[in-house]
């Protein structure tokens, strides 16, 4: 546990990061930022999450939207 104490992402699901991404941002701000049809065509939360779990890159740029998200907005940071 000490190994991840910085770790913005320790012990946030996939589907957590989504569905905060989702509200503070909504799913017309992610497929800009984020251009796949998972975002951009009928988004839901069940679709992204399987869209994701099977692509490593675009994982990789969600979690990097969420990271930008917690930098700029501290009170969002999980406990």
């Amino acid at each position: 546990m000490a190994t991840q104490k910085n770790n913005p992402l320790h012990g946030v699901n996939l589907e957590q990061i989504v569905t905060e991404l989702e509200a503070h941002y909504g799913w017309e701000y992610m497929g800009h930022q984020i251009n796949i049809r998972c975002f951009t065509h009928d988004p839901s939360v069940k679709s992204s999450l399987k869209f994701l779990r099977r692509t490593p890159w675009a994982r990789a740029k969600v979690e990097r939207l969420y990271l930008d998200m917690l930098q700029k907005n501290p009170s969002k940071r999980p406990l």
